[in-house]
């Protein structure tokens, strides 16, 4: 595979725009495999990097990390068997496999997961991508696939095998990132009782995604809220019964209002907002269960009354990538989107990989919720 050339969006340096260029890969580990790209999906942790906002991934790097594709060639050491060259797969995170947390089945909690997913090299520190042409080396490794590059040596952790459809990936491609941690962290996390209220704070595709999840349980009240109306009728339409425009109001009591005083059962920022998560904690009802999902500033901090969350038997979780093991709980996202209860298929819109700009500015603009890139 070495010497292979291949067309990718590559970051220079902090707030610098994703520029189309062609770099070169070297030599395919072991426990890689070679994806070529079908689709890409654009997560906003991508544009967190490439705007430098989180600085642990030195530039230049290819970011990307919700890819769908064909399995073009097999490291010798990778472990799974069943993947055969030609078999198109969805890609999620990678983790270490051997920490005590992925052996429980937790790979999220990975605690090598931080460098693995957001250094952009391997486990041993390498790149396999430079500049072609160049000597310059490009970290092409995030969070074990960089797919915003069509042709990437993905790590064996990331591959989920499915009998996906090619033609119709598109509206999977996010499943291994934004959509399972929506669903996973109603699913497998709060777990909600059907007779419960639910609060979603942040309408893109992970608490979309959550929504969707809730419906699906059959939920009495699912409260969605944001700060722009335009993206309440997609919020009613996979499922919120109550809508809630947060701007300017005392979002607590506002909570306690819609359900009586009692304040709501379980309730996800995916804002990482700290007034919206400050709000959240405190609009929980007796033994209410919250989730923060949102990736808040560093050294943000925020405040709640720790007798309040005693006498009341209220919790706050952290979850990442909801808590799933990706190779089990996304097929099971799929088969729901097939039964028409998961129905992401209304929060994509496809575009060329030439086309970055304009996704990136409708996305921005709250025209699309989550766009998707097709490299062919």
């Amino acid at each position: 595979m070495a010497g292979l050339r291949t067309p990718a969006y590559v970051v220079h340096d902090a707030a610098q725009d994703f520029k189309l260029e062609e770099i070169s890969l070297g030599e395919m580990q072991g426990n890689e495999l070679l994806v070529e790209m079908k689709y890409s999906g654009i997560c906003h942790t991508d544009l967190v990097f490439q705007q430098g906002k989180l600085r642990v991934c030195e530039y230049p790097a290819v970011f990307g990390h919700e890819g769908a594709g064909w399995v073009r060639a097999i490291g010798a050491n990778v472990k799974d068997k069943d993947v055969k060259v030609g078999d198109f797969v969805l890609l999620s995170i990678n983790f270490c496999e051997k920490c005590k947390f992925c052996r429980r089945g937790h790979p999220a909690d990975c605690v090598e997961g931080t460098r693995l997913h957001l250094f952009g090299v391997r486990d041993d520190g390498t790149t396999a991508a430079t500049l072609s042409g160049s000597a310059e080396s490009v970290r092409a490794h995030f969070f074990g696939q960089s797919s915003f590059s069509r042709f990437s040596y993905v790590h064996e952790t990331c591959v989920v095998r499915h009998p996906y459809p090619p033609q119709e990936a598109a509206k999977f491609a996010a499943m291994g990132c934004g959509y399972q941690t929506g669903a996973g962290t109603v699913l497998n996390i709060l777990k909600p009782e059907p007779d419960g209220s639910i609060v979603v704070f942040g309408l893109g595709a992970v608490g979309l995604s959550a929504l969707m999840a809730a419906k699906s349980l059959g939920l009495e009240r699912i409260i969605a809220v944001d700060i722009q109306e335009l993206k309440f009728p997609i919020a009613r339409e996979v499922g919120a019964t109550d809508l809630v425009n947060s701007r300017d109001i005392d979002i607590a009591a506002k909570l306690k209002d819609l359900t009586g005083g009692a304040g709501v059962d379980y309730a996800i920022d995916c804002t990482g907002v700290p007034s919206v998560i400050e709000a959240m904690l405190n609009s929980l009802a007796m033994r209410g269960s919250a989730a923060t999902v949102g990736v808040p500033p560093t050294g943000a901090k925020v405040q709640i009354d720790p007798l309040v969350y005693l006498l009341g038997s209220r919790r706050c979780l952290g979850c990442r990538e909801g808590d799933s093991v990706p190779k089990e709980f996304v097929p099971q996202l799929v088969a729901m989107q097939q039964k028409g209860l998961f129905p992401v298929e209304k929060l994509v819109k496809e575009y060329d990989y030439r086309d970055m700009e304009q996704a990136l500015k409708d996305m921005h603009d709250g025209k699309v919720v989550k766009p998707v890139i097709r490299w062919s």
